[in-house]
């Protein structure tokens, strides 16, 4: 989802270098905004892309700086790829526009499915997730909805209503995932079992449990939500488990991964 929001600030800056040499009187204009949205691809959602891509890599120690360097060629080598590779789509296609540019806008989807896939845990704060569709629909809506608008491209009413509809539904559904749980909309009867976590302990030895976010004793006598137990059998207070699986889904004990 990320990679996909970089190539469209990737296409926008290219598109406001382009509408800055159309347009002579508005350059500075669409240059200063071309400049903004190369800063906001080629080194924010970059790194933001990075940061993802190294906390979903298993840990390896052992693993060598050769590997690692590989595993980033290739991603940016895809990154990159991508983006001529849809310049060049769009060039050929230029009479499909309108189904490229809506295809190119359900950019939520990946992230829908991927929360289904993996049951996130609230994944996107609600005003990002608002914030950025509303963003990111402003502009085709300007230039297929305004008569006047600079390009001169006849408006299209039903586009960018389809546009804002379906942007709207992928919106909706991503805050239904928010507040309701990732699978709220999935039937019961197909989905798989789902570890719990909140299951009993007997603790035979009478030793202290101390879990080791916090550094503080874990009472397993008191009720099952208040602890929490990893496929690994570590134990950890819910609280802490839950802030600590918002940041990374590995056991903080042994680094497994976590379901």
């Amino acid at each position: 989802m990320i990679g996909q929001q970089a190539i469209m600030d990737a296409y926008l800056c290219l598109l406001h270098l382009t509408a800055g040499i159309l347009v002579e009187s508005l350059f500075n204009a669409f240059a200063t905004a071309a400049f903004f949205k190369f800063v906001v691809f080629s080194i924010f959602e970059m790194r933001y892309l990075l940061a993802i891509w190294k906390a979903s890599r298993p840990l390896n120690s052992g693993e060598g700086w050769e590997i690692m360097r590989r595993e980033l060629s290739v991603l940016y080598s895809r990154f990159y790829g991508i983006l001529l590779g849809g310049i060049l789509l769009m060039y050929e296609l230029h009479n499909f526009l309108r189904p490229l540019l809506f295809l190119m806008y359900s950019f939520w989807i990946p992230q829908i499915v991927t929360n289904v896939i993996r049951d996130t845990r609230k994944p996107l704060h609600p005003q990002y997730i608002l914030g950025m569709t509303a963003t990111r629909v402003a502009i085709p809506l300007y230039i297929f909805g305004c008569p006047s608008n600079f390009m001169r491209i006849e408006p299209d009413k039903k586009w960018c209503i389809a546009v804002t509809a379906f942007m709207g539904i992928q919106a909706a559904v991503l805050l239904l995932q928010h507040y309701l749980g990732s699978r709220c909309f999935i039937p019961r009867q197909i989905l798989p079992e789902k570890y719990c976590y909140h299951r009993k302990v007997e603790d035979s030895t009478n030793q202290p449990i101390d879990c080791v976010i916090c550094m503080t004793t874990i009472d397993l006598s008191q009720r099952t939500s208040e602890y929490m137990v990893a496929p690994c059998e570590h134990i950890f207070h819910s609280g802490c488990l839950q802030r600590w699986m918002d940041i990374k889904m590995e056991c903080p004990t042994c680094r497994r991964s976590l379901p």
